[in-house]
């Protein structure tokens, strides 16, 4: 089988057990994600949409089916094999930011570096060009408490952005922010769009999702639509729609 895209997911289930319920949190799903897209997976609570993220930024392992990055089958690699592609290749921002509290925002941003062969000198000149690149170079030393919602959702962009990776996973990152703060996000990550990079975002929100180029929407564990700049996205797999 071939597959194409940065990211492709083929007969993909993800499935749980609850007592004598076998509950689909992601039935047959069929996907490709190119290099250089930015992607809204959008749709309710318990639609699959976080699960889908999961499973295609290799946090988390399907029940069934396979997943290729950048063309390599990585259905049946090893957890530490999975850690160094994602440490390498992915970075993440989630809704609660996940920064450490009593650390400044120059060390956190440093933190996916710490496990690498880059000097020290060579990690904080990293992590003060990319806190510059988010608007924050004259806030190096702030710990958490001492910044916005929206100043810390900005670290933890600097912080996925570090090891340059090939793409960003984002699940819900306005979901703490204000109106204003949520929109300068956005306006951020569609910067980063622009600049080349791949973007796979998590949102529950319409007004979220629409500021990406394709727009994948979920409901029980299935697409049921998945349209790039308004047309249709032909899906040769099965289990892409419905």
């Amino acid at each position: 089988m071939k597959n194409h895209g940065l990211i492709a997911l083929q007969n993909v289930f993800k499935t749980y057990q609850l007592g004598e319920s076998t509950i689909h949190a992601i039935n047959s799903v069929s996907l490709a994600i190119e290099k250089g897209e930015f992607v809204a997976v959008i749709g309710p609570s318990g639609s699959g949409k976080s699960t889908l993220m999961h499973i295609c930024s290799l946090l988390d392992n399907p029940s069934s089916g396979t997943i290729t990055f950048e063309g390599v089958d990585t259905t049946n690699f090893s957890e530490e094999q999975l850690a160094h592609i994602r440490n390498q290749k992915v970075g993440f921002v989630f809704q609660q930011f996940n920064l450490l509290p009593r650390t400044s925002a120059l060390e956190n941003v440093q933190l996916p570096l710490l496990y690498t062969d880059i000097t020290r000198h060579e990690r904080q000149q990293r992590a003060r060009d990319m806190l510059a690149g988010v608007g924050l170079g004259d806030r190096l030393n702030n710990t958490p408490s001492q910044l916005s919602g929206g100043q810390q959702q900005r670290v933890a962009i600097a912080r996925a952005l570090i090891n340059n990776p090939e793409v960003i996973f984002a699940d819900e990152p306005t979901g703490n922010l204000d109106t204003k703060s949520g929109r300068e996000i956005m306006d951020l990550m569609t910067d980063l769009h622009r600049e080349g990079k791949t973007i796979v975002l998590v949102t529950h929100e319409s007004e979220v999702a629409a500021f990406a180029k394709r727009i994948i929407s979920m409901r029980d564990g299935k697409i049921v639509s998945d349209r790039k700049d308004g047309k249709k996205v032909h899906l040769k797999n099965k289990g892409g729609g419905r």
